[in-house]
């Protein structure tokens, strides 16, 4: 499959009519062409066609990035370079945008091209009435920056760089045009591209190292299928370890679903009120500026509201259900981290005291389930299950779904995977519940997602985590050496040590945040306010110039901000509320002016699995802050910092 619009050897593309050329482009255009697109083309085509004469190498016009949801204007390889050409035909200035913008495009093939690993890849932003600008060559082979130039040196440009090659092995152009492409995207930029139209296959990796996505969603996809022939009701739970892609499949469902058949209205819900902000918000940003640069007009009110239909809050769909006793409209349901439903006495008091509701005496899982039950004929529940994820008091986990079919709805068709069987002290703990799903349900292996995509750099890290917060740290530390050298993982005393790292990893876009425990409260003192709430949609997409963006590494998010999403690079900053002393984890409460123990077994699994989320957001690499101090302040104790410290000192962890 041609990932470009347009390829050939560069000494084609000179003799090729620039009308044929043309044609090929528009040929393979899937929007309405706009006098501004065709422009640009015919101008790009031109200034090549003069500029590459001498030069012998490949050529790729509108080359893909389907991760990014973008293709880049051009590819050129020339010998052992490849060379991510951005044209900007008429610009006098080199925008830092655009030079992100090339730079990313360079990473996706760096990171996901497997053709592309161990290559030189130079990105060049092109203003062509830009002045001339000096070029450190160096920096921009390692991504630190962009080769700048505009129409007049763009050809003694790329010949100076060529001089400065020292390899003799060119590039096989047949083995790298038939190289495997492993996007693992996050969670934003999935959203986007399928909301823009492309499968689940375009933007997941499909290799042998992690779990086919497309596999799962046909399975669903054929629960689904099953149902709506055979007019059943059916409930799928889909469990997965932290950061495998459950998010990704159930949003790939919703979208197919609703591309199948519109009269099914999928929907995609979550509880995760941070998750939904930053996805809408994201969909509707992102298609504004698709629009405009199609050349079409969308107003950003009619972009949002279709955003809100795609992607929804569980707790919006629970009270709309109150006020009627009608069939939803919806027939497919997505219950993302359907494992944080709240259970009967945490639903009972919130309708009590928001509500004016007496005496409600259904657990989440139980009233969803019989919202959807309203149906005659069909209808499928797709519950997403993350694993000690439970982060919140009053979250049910998987038991009370299970306990609410096995009581009033064990007429539904239930698909699990062996997984809930065998791992009882992560999804499910209660033996007599796993013996009746064991007996009423039926079991799906592709309803499990067992390998983290989340970090493409390993797929080891949710394990290393387990490890660390069980207190094996000789486990940890084996592990850890078997991917520190791709994902890196420093320990430090210092928070501008850890920030400048954060700044110093980082190339392009890569977003970069600093994260603590909502409990942390005594970071405070080090200038990190976890009660400071952030608005996650600012946090999470706006740029390195916005103070509220998380690049400025001032506004701090919480395991609440950020569960379910994911960036970059992580600093996560640790207190005391979890500190490590007598070779065990000790649970504390800040209130008032101390600490206070935790003594129930739940709120202290409530605080681990807090720890567990922020030690699990970081794509590439993280650091984790210890805060060096002294006992002048009787609320921060030397020696629950220091033996913390020495803990992770213990899992391996490299001190910087």
């Amino acid at each position: 499959m041609n990932r470009s619009y347009y390829q050939n050897t560069t000494d084609k593309f000179l003799l090729e009519d620039a009308n044929s050329i043309f044609g090929h482009l528009a040929k393979n255009h899937q929007h309405d062409l706009e006098d501004q697109q065709k422009n640009a083309w015919l101008k790009q085509i031109d200034f090549l066609k003069s500029r590459l004469k001498d030069i012998q190498g490949n050529l790729y016009f509108e080359f893909s990035i389907p991760r990014m949801g973008k293709r880049v204007d051009n590819i050129l390889i020339l010998n052992n370079f490849i060379f991510v050409i951005e044209f900007k035909v008429g610009d006098n200035h080199y925008t830092k945008d655009a030079q992100y913008q090339t730079i990313d495009y360079c990473l996706d093939l760096l990171n996901f091209h497997d053709g592309s690993h161990d290559k030189t890849i130079v990105p060049i932003l092109v203003a062509t009435k830009a002045p001339n600008e000096t070029n450190n060559f160096q920096n921009a082979i390692r991504l630190d920056n962009c080769v700048l130039c505009n129409a007049d040196n763009f050809e003694s440009t790329l010949k100076n760089i060529l001089a400065t090659q020292t390899a003799t092995q060119n590039i096989n152009i047949y083995d790298w045009e038939n190289s495997t492409y492993k996007p693992t995207p996050t969670i934003i930029e999935a959203a986007q591209a399928l909301y823009k139209g492309h499968n689940v296959q375009e933007i997941s990796r499909s290799d042998s190292g992690a779990i086919n996505l497309s596999r799962t969603a046909k399975t669903i996809n054929n629960i689904i299928e099953t149902a709506k022939t055979k007019k059943q009701k059916s409930i799928c739970f889909l469990t997965g370890v932290p950061g495998a892609g459950k998010t990704l499949a159930g949003l790939n469902i919703a979208n197919e679903r609703l591309k199948a058949d519109e009269s099914e209205h999928s929907v995609f819900l979550s509880g995760n009120g941070p998750l939904v902000d930053v996805l809408r918000e994201a969909l509707t940003r992102d298609s504004v500026l698709t629009a405009k640069e199609n050349g079409e007009k969308l107003k950003r009110t009619d972009a949002e509201r279709e955003a809100k239909a795609f992607i929804q809050n569980i707790h919006h769909f629970r009270d709309d259900n109150l006020k009627t006793e009608k069939a939803p409209i919806e027939k497919v349901v997505v219950f993302d981290e359907a494992q944080r439903a709240w259970q009967k006495e945490q639903v009972s008091k919130f309708m009590k005291t928001k509500k004016g509701i007496e005496y409600f005496d259904m657990s989440e899982p139980e009233y969803l389930i019989s919202v959807m039950n309203r149906h005659e004929d069909w209808c499928t529940i797709v519950c997403l299950i993350g694993g000690g994820q439970e982060i919140n008091t009053g979250e049910a986990g998987v038991s009370e779904w299970i306990e609410s079919l096995k009581q009033k709805y064990s007429d539904w068709n239930i698909y699990y995977s062996d997984k809930i069987l065998s791992e009882k002290t992560t999804y499910l703990n209660d033996e007599e519940l796993l013996n009746w799903l064991q007996t009423n349900g039926i079991k799906e292996t592709d309803l499990h997602l067992a390998v983290s995509v989340r970090s493409f750099r390993s797929e080891k890290i949710a394990l290393f985590v387990q490890y660390v917060l069980e207190n094996q740290s000789e486990q940890a530390k084996y592990l850890f050496n078997s991917f520190k050298d791709n994902y890196p993982i420093f320990l430090t005393r210092n928070l501008n040590t850890a920030k400048n790292w954060l700044k110093q990893k980082a190339k392009g876009t890569e977003r970069i945040g600093v994260v603590a425990s909502s409990g942390g409260r005594r970071l405070r003192a080090d200038g990190i306010d976890v009660k400071n709430e952030i608005e996650p949609a600012n946090w999470f997409l706006n740029g390195k110039d916005d103070v509220r963006s998380s690049y400025y590494l001032e506004e701090i998010a919480t395991e609440f901000d950020i569960q379910g999403l994911e960036i970059d690079f992580t600093c996560v900053a640790w207190d005391i509320n979890l500190f490590h002393n007598n070779d065990e984890w000790n649970y504390q409460n800040f209130k008032g002016s101390k600490w206070q123990n935790i003594n129930q077994d739940s709120a202290k699994k409530y605080l681990l699995n807090s720890y567990r989320v922020l030690l699990t957001r970081a794509r590439q690499g993280m650091i984790i802050f210890i805060p060096e101090v002294d006992d002048m302040d009787t609320t921060r104790p030397k020696e629950h910092y220091d033996k913390t410290f020495e803990y992770f000192k213990q899992c391996g962890l490299t001190i910087i």
